[in-house]
């Protein structure tokens, strides 16, 4: 049977691999040096940001207007830290991976994350990097998610239209980057009480029969 698409991109946190655990560690490891506690509503601001908008974040969670540049490299060397401990393939991810690859459908890796942090992780879960034909990460495009950046890119380079790709998504911040780019957009939450209604299609997760 010929696939639907021409391509799919899959986002890493929370999607394809449990790294929200490891970012919640870190995030609350750097909430306890200021003594403060990392709530759910902390987590749900913090979620599938980058760049100047994490920045932003951090600098209204933790009340250090400014300080943003220095806040985020501090997380970022935190959730290194972390991740480096576990990553594991979330339910239904390796074996879409594998039926995709069969089929023969060039497969994408969107990630705002930055290439230290998405390397290790794929690292970590024992996922080969040489899966997909093209991956780019937030800190290697001039406006990560929301914008449509990485998603154009990553397109161009499996050669393949956004109208013709599949993306797999489960912030709103990707969800936006995802439809702004111009690509059918399945959104799977990783969080309770996140909202993906931008998306074509909402499901649970990676394993149901939709996706």
């Amino acid at each position: 049977m010929k696939p639907i698409f021409d391509a799919v991109i899959f986002d890493n946190d929370g999607l394809l691999l449990d790294t929200e655990t490891a970012w919640t560690r870190a995030e609350q490891r750097m909430w306890a040096r200021r003594g403060r506690e990392f709530t759910i509503e902390d987590k749900r601001a913090m979620l599938g940001s980058a760049g100047a908008l994490a920045e932003a974040n951090l600098e209204r969670l933790l009340e250090l207007p400014g300080e943003g540049p220095a806040l985020l490299r501090e997380l970022q060397d935190l959730a290194l830290e972390e991740i480096a401990v576990s990553a594991d393939p979330l339910p239904g991810a390796l074996e879409l991976l594998a039926r995709l690859r069969a089929q023969g459908v060039p497969l994408g890796l969107a990630s705002n994350s930055n290439r230290d942090f998405v390397e290790q992780a794929l690292a970590t879960a024992g996922v080969r990097r040489d899966t997909f034909a093209a991956t780019l990460t937030g800190d290697e495009v001039p406006h990560p998610k929301p914008a449509p950046d990485i998603y154009l890119l990553v397109c161009e380079a499996l050669g393949v239209r956004p109208q013709r790709t599949a993306v797999l998504e489960d912030s709103p911040t990707g969800v936006a980057a995802a439809v702004a780019a111009g690509c059918f957009t399945i959104g799977i939450s990783s969080i309770e009480g996140v909202v993906l209604d931008q998306a074509d299609v909402v499901v649970d997760s990676l394993a149901q029969a939709p996706v």
